[in-house]
């Protein structure tokens, strides 16, 4: 649970293009239209977990061979994410993270963040990587397993939204300007996200 509690703080503080809109329309709307982006981008996390529940828990529950597939491969990815974005720390830019969100025929915030979270497929490849790793498949009940862990990586995540709406300020200005901060914090973040799924696809699978 440790580990799963590290990895989920980790997807929750990184800037992404989620937490990046939720601040734009924070500090172009101000604080009201800040929260309904970030319950949009709750309500669209919560769309990727139990679309992925759904799919994994089929075919999870009845397949023990599909059930270590899935994990070794999820492990494999999360220590292709985490080099990926070492490698990436120097040349990476949040304002253009921002401004590359997908199209939205409405204007409605909460709407907006739906759709942001919804159509960001870096969202859907975590979850369906991450969870599985920490669902015990010989204790029955996959689906919930699987919805109770997605759940709270989403809480994690809109609260770091909402502690960013909170200081929109300071640490907006942080997250879009300081190259530095932006560096070391993908740089430490990719770095933990190696050493888990190095240790993941070490590990006995459940």
């Amino acid at each position: 649970m440790v580990l799963f509690l590290t990895a989920a703080l980790l997807l929750a503080i990184a800037p992404g293009p989620g937490m990046l809109y939720v601040l734009a329309r924070c500090l172009a709307g101000g604080r009201r239209e800040g929260v309904v982006s970030a319950l949009g981008t709750f309500l669209g996390g919560m769309l990727h977990v139990i679309a992925a529940a759904l799919g994994v828990s089929v075919v999870l529950a009845r397949s023990a061979a599909a059930f270590a597939v899935v994990k070794y491969v999820g492990a494999i990815y999360l220590c292709f994410l985490g080099v990926r974005m070492i490698l990436d720390a120097r040349n990476s830019d949040p304002v253009s993270l921002a401004n590359s969100q997908p199209p939205s025929l409405v204007r409605n915030p909460l709407w907006q963040g739906v759709a942001t979270e919804v159509l960001n497929p870096k969202t859907a490849l975590f979850f369906l990587s991450l969870i599985p790793q920490f669902v015990n498949r010989e204790a029955g009940y996959v689906f919930l397993q699987f919805v109770m862990l997605g759940s709270f990586s989403v809480f994690l995540n809109t609260s770091a939204d909402l502690i960013v709406i909170a200081m929109a300020g300071p640490i907006g200005n942080k997250i879009r300007s300081s190259p530095v901060f932006r560096r070391r914090q993908r740089t430490v973040t990719g770095a933990i996200l190696v050493g888990l799924g190095g240790y993941l696809a070490m590990s006995e699978s459940k």
